[in-house]
């Protein structure tokens, strides 16, 4: 066989067990990890699910994946049935301690989502104090994970950064001096432009009813791809995921990618990010001598045009071809 070879791609922001109204079934669950499989995905960083996946390890046939556990957010400060709900913002270190001790060296945490409290002014807000946000990192490198966030806004990046924080889901409100600060830090970024697609949709069903929420939402959307230039002009480190698991369907990540380099990333940076890249960042081994053989295969060279990626002509995880 002849073709152009990967290390098998990697999804960091992926959840195997979650679908739209929360936990999915197990022969569901089953089903997702395939599709990212046979869309070259053989390593996935689980950003939260609420379904006990540890099982995936135990499957040869699904990707390899690196858990963090169930989300951690507040009572209707979150989509439901996705997350483990904490009543009081002051259980949040003992409860990244709890998920950094169940997951696989990582904890995911919600870092602000709209307060519909507020009515007509609702808005993204921020869900933790800072000096809680601080103890909690604190608490899951104490138990040997990392921590990476959801936030949409831009008053959550700050209290994110002086934490500590090894990771930023989606990122869309970060203004220059934060952009400046996570590529100075190392903080890597996932841009997750599928899910930010969808933005402008988010927007309308806020309707009249959230005008400031629609109106922030609706910005962030259009200003998308500008945003993923930006960051990646700066040096921020950049990870690929395509919030798959909700609403977006899984094998999405070469979907994913294509909007990454529609936002003017070079072909072979993308891919680099995508396999590689992320895998050594990851601690997971690629093409090297005693590794495991999960690589994909292409008729064309990706490094030149990313479309090729949606186009696999083999998928080999742990040495088996699908």
């Amino acid at each position: 066989m002849h073709g152009w070879v990967l290390p098998g791609l990697v999804d960091v922001h992926c959840h195997i067990g979650l679908g739209a109204d929360g936990v999915v079934t197990e022969e569901d669950a089953v089903l997702q990890g395939k599709a990212d499989r046979d869309a070259g995905t053989l390593l996935v960083r689980d950003a939260g699910s609420p379904m006990d996946n540890r099982w995936v390890h135990e499957r040869s046939d699904l990707p390899r994946l690196v858990r963090a556990g169930h989300h951690l957010a507040r009572p209707r400060r979150y989509l439901r049935h996705y997350g483990l709900e904490l009543d009081d913002v002051a259980q949040l270190p003992e409860a990244v301690a709890e998920q950094a001790r169940f997951g696989d060296g990582w904890v995911k945490i919600v870092a602000d989502w709209i307060d519909r409290s507020l009515g007509a002014d609702a808005d993204l807000t921020p869900l933790w104090p800072a000096e809680v946000l601080r103890d909690a990192v604190a608490a899951a490198h104490d138990n040997g994970a990392r921590v990476t966030a959801h936030t949409f806004s831009r008053e959550a990046i700050d209290p994110l950064l002086d934490a500590g924080i090894d990771g930023i889901e989606h990122g869309t409100g970060m203004d220059a001096d934060h952009i400046a600060e996570a590529a100075r830090r190392g903080v890597p970024v996932t841009p997750t432009l599928l899910q930010v697609g969808r933005f402008s949709e988010i927007a309308d069903q806020a309707g009249t009813k959230y005008p400031v929420y629609a109106a922030r939402m609706r910005g962030m959307h259009a200003r998308r791809y500008e945003h993923v230039h930006h960051l990646h002009a700066a040096g921020v480190p950049l990870l690929m995921g395509s919030d798959a698991g909700g609403t977006i369907p899984h094998g999405s990540l070469p979907a994913e990618l294509a909007e990454v380099a529609r936002a003017g990333v070079p072909a072979a940076e993308v891919v680099a990010f995508a396999s590689w890249r992320a895998r050594e960042f990851l601690g997971v081994p690629g093409i090297a001598e005693g590794a495991s053989a999960d690589v994909v295969v292409y008729d064309a060279d990706p490094l030149q045009d990313v479309d090729v990626l949606a186009r696999p002509r083999a998928v080999v995880l742990r040495g088996e071809r699908y």
